[in-house]
């Protein structure tokens, strides 16, 4: 277009004069930055006065405008609101739509969508609304508002609206504009009520978001709600039965459809495995996920966090406007700042009704003068209207000395307005009350205006009474543990190996089986030569010839002890070494041995738990040499580094080494905390111990409910809420309760063995009164029974019961004894009797050395690569 605009100017050039070239520059610079302010101020982000954006704050105008008590059709409020909103119906009605889903501004009826499950509310002319009592409450007040043209000049809108309530804190925010953008999460009620009181008392508060599809958040990083913070946002899962997990809350920002869907491409793609999946949501979320028998439904809790959209991030972005410019602010300041606003809102209405109480004092004091003293009675000689001003005017002037302001010219005329009826029937008694009531009203104004920070707090709790009932939070404050994908995902492909020829990989179907792995696994390959590698799990990938050892390697693995002899050199001397291979470089080859060119492997073992093995060297005959034959236990070498040179076996020539006999576990037993922040087990020392556990050992659990059982102490394993009893089991440690049958409503003790290792069992009645009153795994434990007192009777004193003496152990489906017949006010649990509890004695009690507690356990070790894996080597060479 330029070049053909030259071409003409050439050809014409008396008309040089007349032609203008805009460059493209200074086009984007005049209506690119127009259009981008256009957007910013008046589309997509809200202005922090108000909280609200200019479509949603004409739509709130449009709403009182028609305000009548009655329901409004959408599509008619729709239409008013264009009279003040320059663009289609669509985008009004979709804004109407989500401030009505907030459930706070907007009375709805009929169908408006479902926030839990997506789906739209029904056409505009099929929907009514209107305004809610809170918004009538909080957010109109045409007298301190103030007004401007609307975009055709044809009414008046206001330039914000005099919310006197952190709204947009409430309700959150988000849009994108051009090169900016908001997310403003949205906030509890009434932890928002309680901030804006803390803040006016010169109290510290913090704020966290609270989400209207609930679920459970960590909050930890939430940066005030600046940029660079993030949110993790969890759905409420739990087990139903050992094969069927629910799901009750979504997380915020997905629905049950777009979860579902995540969870079936998981499905697809291996990462998780689930028999079928059935959506029962109408009121409330109810999502079931069925299971294949034998899965761990722990595991698939975790694999549906670290898979699928159970789990989401939200990066908020707290972006307002303030003075037509944007404005980045935390929600703390702009909480701060709502309240102050809120704050001179309130004085400016009192400051109004002060106003127009002392002006209905003044009229109604001149009325009463007027009257009483016959002033009226002046003006029947007067002739002109001047007349009648100025006979009234004198008249008033001997009583007017005790009125707060001069009597003008439009005071006189309002009581010229005053009818005949009314003077003949005034009352000076019910004039004077009037005058007393508004005197009282003006005191009551003055007092407010100087206790102003008090009447605000005021203000904000009779929110909070008013409209707080069915707000409490419904997201609950967690802090997260990170879910390892690598531990929770599902095996869902064969790994293989060519041993001579040095590949690995999926897709190498004729070689070796060497176990199930999933595409995020990393493998870890030592070959002859003394090298490892660790590398991504492909269809094929070449890691160097001779394999000896391959399986899926563990992050972190410090149980899982590599047992290796070998020899230094071509005919140097051999050296045997233990070590764990916890980090490394993906993809960089470690050589193991000593550097020594032509270097071979004799011996290679991996221990998922630190076994130390017994093996024979057999030397070859070679000039004087004596011994031939010697044993070397595993168990008397150090675990050292990877890169350790080890321990010399011998300077002469191995023939060959042979296994002599397995070994036992050379690490301490590990031990294993329970953090109750993030209800979880670890071995990194957080929280509560728990217990040193060897591979048998197991945890007990008792919940309220009655409920017991015994599991393996897994880092994987989810922990209800009702959990009374976590402990270390031991199995001849019997268990004694108390608890109040239903059906017999009565009391009864009983104590119990658990049979059935890994069985939930109840040890209560299944009668729905039945409950459990105390629980004790004490050897001797004493409760106290407190007695209600009877009507006419004395109470009885309060009996003290050795539980151990009351009753023997019975079987866990026993009744029990009963313990009482009189009535019970409660039953407490005393210090126990004093008992020397039996030693644990265990085979691998005897330990070679003390090592550092090592974290990984036996079940992850064998799912990396199948059984302790021992290569013996005759050395040819």
């Amino acid at each position: 277009m330029i070049d053909e605009e030259n071409d003409d100017l050439n050809n014409h050039p008396e008309e040089e004069s007349q032609e203008t070239i805009t460059r493209v520059t200074g086009m984007y610079k005049d209506w690119f930055l127009d259009y981008a302010s256009y957007v910013i101020l008046e589309r997509a982000v809200p202005a922090i006065e108000d909280g609200f954006k200019p479509v949603q704050r004409r739509i709130m105008h449009s709403m009182k405008d028609l305000d009548d008590g009655r329901y409004n059709k959408v599509a008619n409020i729709v239409g008013h609101t264009m009279q003040y909103h320059p663009h289609g119906d669509a985008s009004i009605a979709d804004a109407m739509v989500q401030i009505g889903q907030k459930d706070l501004l907007i009375d709805t009826q009929g169908n408006w969508g479902n926030i839990l499950t997506g789906d739209s509310a029904a056409a505009s002319r099929y929907i009514e609304a209107r305004l809610s009592k809170f918004a009538l409450d909080v957010v109109f007040n045409p007298k301190i508002t103030e007004w401007q043209a609307s975009y055709d000049g044809r009414r008046k809108e206001p330039v914000n609206l005099p919310v006197m309530f952190p709204l947009l804190l409430a309700q959150g925010g988000e849009g994108i504009a051009v090169g900016l953008s908001t997310k403003i999460l949205p906030h509890n009620f009434i932890e928002l009520i309680d901030a804006s009181v803390k803040h006016l008392q010169g109290k510290r508060f913090s704020l966290v978001p609270d989400f209207p599809t609930g679920g459970e958040a960590d909050f930890s990083n939430y940066n005030d709600g600046l940029r660079g913070g993030r949110v993790r946002v969890r759905a409420k899962i739990s087990q139903m039965d050992k094969n069927t997990l629910v799901i009750t809350e979504v997380p915020f920002g997905t629905t049950t459809s777009t979860l579902i869907d995540s969870i079936l491409k998981a499905n697809d793609k291996g990462k998780i495995k689930i028999k079928k999946i059935e959506d029962n949501t109408a009121a409330e979320v109810e999502i079931l996920v069925h299971l294949p028998s034998g899965l761990s439904p722990d595991k698939t809790i975790d694999a549906l966090y670290a898979f699928t959209s159970c789990e989401t991030s939200i990066s908020p972005l707290g972006c307002v406007i303030e003075d037509n410019k944007p404005l980045f602010v935390g929600v703390t300041e702009m909480l701060r700042r709502s309240t102050d606003n809120t704050v001179d809102l309130l004085k400016q209405e009192l400051e109004i009704k002060l106003g127009e109480f002392e002006e209905q004092w003044h009229f109604a004091s001149l009325e009463r003068i007027f009257i009483e003293n016959r002033v009226y009675r002046d003006i029947e000689e007067e002739e002109t209207w001047e007349g009648v001003i100025a006979a009234i005017d004198t008249g008033l002037k001997p009583h007017i000395k005790h009125l707060k302001r001069a009597i003008t010219e439009e005071d006189i005329v309002r009581l010229t307005e005053i009818r005949i009826k009314r003077i003949s029937k005034f009352d000076i008694d019910k004039a004077q009350q009037k005058i007393d009531a508004l005197e009282a009203q003006i005191a009551e104004m003055k007092h407010h205006l100087e206790h102003l920070i008090d009447y605000a707090i005021a203000y904000f709790k009779r929110l909070k009474k008013e409209y707080g009932a069915g707000r409490e939070r419904k997201t609950e404050i967690k802090i997260f543990d990170d879910v390892d994908a690598t531990k929770v995902v599902i095996r869902n492909t064969k790994l293989y190996v060519n041993r001579e020829e040095g590949f690995i990989g999926t897709s190498l179907k004729r070689d070796e089986y060497v176990c199930d792995c999933s595409d995020i696994d990393d493998i870890i390959v030592f070959t002859q030569d003394g090298k490892m590698m660790v590398t991504k799990v492909d269809s094929k990938t070449f890691v160097g010839k001779d394999i000896i050892y391959v399986a899926v390697f563990k992050k972190k693995d410090k149980r899982t002890i590599y047992n290796m002899i070998y020899r230094d050199g071509k005919s140097g001397p051999a050296y045997i070494k233990r070590f764990a291979v916890t980090s490394m470089t993906r993809d960089r080859e470690y050589d193991l041995t000593n550097g020594s060119k032509n270097s071979k492997v004799l011996y290679f073992s991996a221990n998922p738990n630190g076994e130390a093995e017994v093996v024979t060297i057999h030397l070859r005959q070679a000039g004087s040499i004596k011994k031939l034959k010697w044993d070397i236990d595993f168990a008397d070498i150090i675990i050292k580094g990877r890169s350790s040179k080890g321990n010399l076996v011998t300077k002469y020539s191995v023939k060959r080494i042979e296994l002599k006999e397995k070994g036992v576990s050379t690490l301490k037993p590990r031990k294993i905390w329970f953090d109750d922040t993030v209800e979880r087990l670890n071995v990194d020392g957080r929280g509560e111990l728990v217990g040193e556990f060897r591979g048998e050992d197991r945890i007990l659990i008792i919940k309220q409910n009655g409920l017991v059982k015994t599991i393996i102490p897994e880092l994987t394993t989810h922990f209800d809420s009702d959990m009374i009893v976590m402990e270390k089991w031991i199995p001849k440690k019997p268990i004694s309760a108390v608890y109040y049958n239903g059906e017999k409503e009565l009391y009864y003790v009983k104590r119990f063995l658990i049979e059935n290792e890994g069985k939930e069992e109840s040890f209560i009645s299944d009668h729905p009164d039945s409950q459990l009153e105390v629980v004790s795994t004490d050897w001797r434990p004493v409760a106290e029974v407190v007695f209600a007192k009877e009507r006419g009777k004395d109470r009885k004193d309060n009996l003290e019961v050795s539980l151990e003496d009351f009753i023997s152990v019975k079987g866990i489906t026993a009744l029990g004894n009963q313990l009482t017949k009189d009535k019970v006010n409660q039953i407490n649990l005393l210090d126990p009797l004093p008992y020397e509890a039996p030693e644990e004695v265990h085979a691998d009690d005897l330990e070679v050395f003390d090592e550092e507690d090592l974290s990984a356990s036996n079940q992850e070790s064998s799912e990396s690569g199948g059984k302790s894996q021992k290569t013996l080597f005759d050395d040819d060479d």
